[in-house]
C-alpha cells in the first residue's frame, strides 16, 4: 500500500510545482509572484547552478539538493520539479486519451521499451558543457528545460491569458463593472516566439509518440542526472522470482526503459514517475538498494521527422507573429523624416545585471524577467548580445521604458543574471547615458519648442536651455547631462521623431554609478500680513 501512495504523492508534489512556476510567468496583475519567486524556483537545476558558481552563496545552493535526491532516488527531478517534464506529462495524458477515444486501445496501452540514443544525448551534453565553459551559453539556453518552458508561457500562453483577461474586461465595463481591467500588450520578438512554438510543437510530438524522449535525448539536465542515477541508492527494479512478465510496467512506462523480456530498467532514462509500481498485479517491482547487474545500453537512430517538423514550426511563427511593438503615431510636430541614425555602441541590459558579460554568461533566457517586467520594456533580443546571446532579455525604448523605482526584475531573476537591488540603488545605476542629436530634434527641423523628453526625464538629467534658431525666434532645446543620466529611456520612448530619435540612450558595457541629481528648492513666497497678496 506504501509504494501505490508514492504516485500520488508525487503527481501532488509535480502539479504544486507546475502550477506555482506558471504563475510566476502568468502574474500580469502584479499580486506577489516576485516575492514567493526566489522559493519556487530555489530547485531549478539549470538557473541554481549558474547562480552558485558565480556567487556561491547558500540561497542558490538548489542544484545541491537536486544532485542529493539524484544520488538517494534518481531523476525524480524530471517527474516532480521539471516544469517542461510536467508540461510533457499534461501533453502525454490528454494525446492518450484522444488516441483510446479515436482507435478503442486498452488502458494500458502506451509506450513499449525502446533502446538509448546514446551518443546523441552524451554529444549534446558534451558540446553544452564544452561551449559554457568557453563562455558561450547558446545551447544551454536552448535545451534548459526550465527556459524552454518560461519561453513557451511567456511567449504562447501569456498573450493568450492577456487577451481573455481583455476581452473579459470589454464585456465587464459593458455590464457597468470594473472588477477587471485591461492590460498592456507587451512587445513580441519573433525569433523568440518561433523558437518557442518550434520547442512546444517538437517536445509534444515526441513526448505524444515516443514519451520522454525528449528529456532522455536532447536535454542536458535528463543527461547529467541520468548519468549521476548509475550511482543512486535507491531505485526500482525487478524481483525475479516474482515477476509474470506480463508487461503492463512495460507499457505504461513514459520514458520507455523498461525490457520486459529481460526483466531490467534502464536507470539513467528512468524518470521515476511510479508508473510501473501501481500497475504491477504481483509487487514484482520494488524500491530498494541497486542490483548488482545494470541494463545493457544500444544505440538507436534518431526519429527521422522531427527536423521537418522543426523547420515547418519555425515557418509557421514568422507567419502569426510581428517584428515588434506597435508603432507610436508620429507627433504632428514633425515637419519631416529625420536622417542622422542613433550611434548606439551596445544594448541596454537590465539594471542589477552589472555588466554585459555578466549579464550574458548567466541568462539563460527563461523570459521570468519579460513577463514580470511592469512596464513590458524588457524584450527578447536578437544578435544584440551576439551570437551566444540569442533571446536575452534587453531594455527596449521603443517598447517602453524602465520604471525609475522598479526592482522586480531583479527581483525574480532565478540565475544570478539579474542581482537584486534596493530601490535607492536601482535610482542611480546607470545602465546607459542618453545622447542628443540636434539635427533631429524639432526644435532644430520644426522650428517649434516641445520638451518631451525632459518632462519624462526622472532625473533631470535631460533639461531644456535657451536657444535661438536662425530667423531669431527664441526656443528652448533639451541638453543632458550624462554624469546623473541612468539611462532609463524615458527621454527616448518620449520623443516623437521617426525614424530616427533625437535622443537616444546608448548602453554602458559595464553599469556605473551616476551621481545624485541636484534637488532646486521651491521659490518660496514673501510672507505677508495681507488677506490677498497678489
Amino acid at each position: 500500500m506504501l509504494l501505490r501512495s508514492l504516485k500520488p504523492l508525487r503527481v501532488a508534489i509535480a502539479a504544486c510545482f507546475f502550477i506555482s512556476t506558471s504563475f510566476l510567468f502568468l502574474d500580469f496583475r502584479e499580486i506577489g509572484a516576485h516575492i514567493i519567486a526566489e522559493k519556487v524556483l530555489f530547485l531549478q537545476f539549470v538557473p541554481s547552478i549558474l547562480n552558485f558558481l558565480h556567487h556561491a552563496v547558500l540561497g542558490s545552493a538548489g542544484f545541491i539538493v537536486v544532485l542529493g535526491m539524484t544520488l538517494l532516488f534518481g531523476r525524480v527531478y524530471c517527474s516532480t520539479i521539471c516544469p517542461l517534464g510536467t508540461a510533457q506529462d499534461i501533453i502525454a495524458r490528454l494525446s492518450r486519451k484522444r488516441r483510446f477515444n479515436c482507435e478503442k486501445k486498452p488502458k494500458g496501452a502506451g509506450h513499449r521499451f525502446s533502446m538509448p540514443h546514446t551518443r546523441l544525448r552524451y554529444t549534446i551534453l558534451s558540446l553544452t558543457a564544452l561551449l559554457l565553459l568557453g563562455g558561450n551559453g547558446l545551447l544551454l539556453n536552448l535545451f534548459d528545460p526550465f527556459s524552454s518552458f518560461g519561453r513557451i508561457v511567456s511567449n504562447l500562453v501569456r498573450p493568450l491569458v492577456l487577451s481573455i483577461n481583455n476581452l473579459g474586461a470589454v464585456l465587464a465595463e459593458y455590464v457597468g463593472s470594473h472588477a477587471l481591467y485591461r492590460v498592456q500588450w507587451p512587445a513580441i520578438a519573433p525569433l523568440s516566439v518561433g523558437v518557442s512554438l518550434t520547442v512546444l510543437i517538437v517536445v509534444g510530438w515526441l513526448n505524444a509518440r515516443h514519451g520522454r524522449l525528449y528529456c532522455n535525448t536532447l536535454c542536458p539536465v535528463g543527461t547529467l542526472l541520468g548519468l549521476l542515477s548509475k550511482c543512486s541508492l535507491f531505485r526500482i527494479r525487478f524481483t525475479l522470482d516474482t515477476c509474470i512478465g506480463c508487461g503492463l510496467c512495460e507499457s505504461v512506462c513514459k520514458a520507455a526503459c523498461i525490457d520486459i523480456n529481460k526483466q531490467e530498467i534502464d536507470v539513467t532514462r528512468c524518470v521515476g514517475c511510479i508508473n510501473c509500481l501501481n500497475v504491477c498485479p504481483v509487487n514484482a517491482l520494488r524500491i530498494g538498494r541497486a542490483p548488482q547487474r545494470q541494463a545493457s545500453l544500444t544505440r538507436q537512430k534518431p526519429g527521422r521527422r522531427t527536423f521537418i517538423v522543426s523547420l515547418v514550426a519555425a515557418g509557421m511563427s514568422m507567419l502569426t507573429s510581428r517584428t515588434e511593438a506597435e508603432p507610436q503615431k508620429v507627433d504632428t510636430l514633425q515637419s519631416r523624416p529625420t536622417t542622422i541614425p542613433e550611434k548606439k555602441t551596445g544594448p541596454v541590459a537590465p539594471p542589477g545585471s552589472a555588466s554585459i558579460a555578466h549579464f550574458t554568461s548567466l541568462c539563460t533566457a527563461c523570459h521570468l524577467c519579460v513577463s514580470a517586467c511592469p512596464s513590458r520594456v524588457l524584450v527578447p533580443s536578437f544578435l544584440a548580445y551576439g551570437l551566444s546571446g540569442i533571446m536575452q532579455p534587453q531594455l527596449d525604448f521603443q517598447a517602453s521604458h524602465c520604471n525609475f523605482d522598479c526592482t522586480i526584475c531583479g527581483q525574480v531573476c532565478p540565475s544570478g543574471a539579474i542581482l537584486p537591488l534596493v530601490k535607492e540603488s536601482k535610482k542611480r545605476t546607470q545602465v546607459g547615458v542618453a545622447k542628443f542629436i540636434k539635427e533631429n530634434c524639432v526644435v532644430y527641423t520644426a522650428n517649434t519648442n516641445c520638451g518631451a523628453c525632459s518632462e519624462h526625464c526622472p532625473t533631470k538629467a535631460v533639461h531644456m536651455v535657451p536657444y535661438v534658431n536662425g530667423a531669431g525666434k527664441k526656443l528652448v532645446i533639451p541638453e543632458v547631462n550624462g554624469a546623473v543620466c541612468v539611462g532609463c529611456g524615458g527621454c527616448e520612448h518620449a520623443c516623437p521623431t521617426r525614424p530616427y530619435k533625437a535622443i537616444y540612450v546608448d548602453g554602458n558595457p559595464v553599469h556605473k554609478l551616476a551621481q545624485k541629481p541636484v534637488e532646486t528648492p521651491l521659490n518660496q513666497q514673501p510672507e505677508t500680513s495681507e488677506d490677498f497678496p497678489f
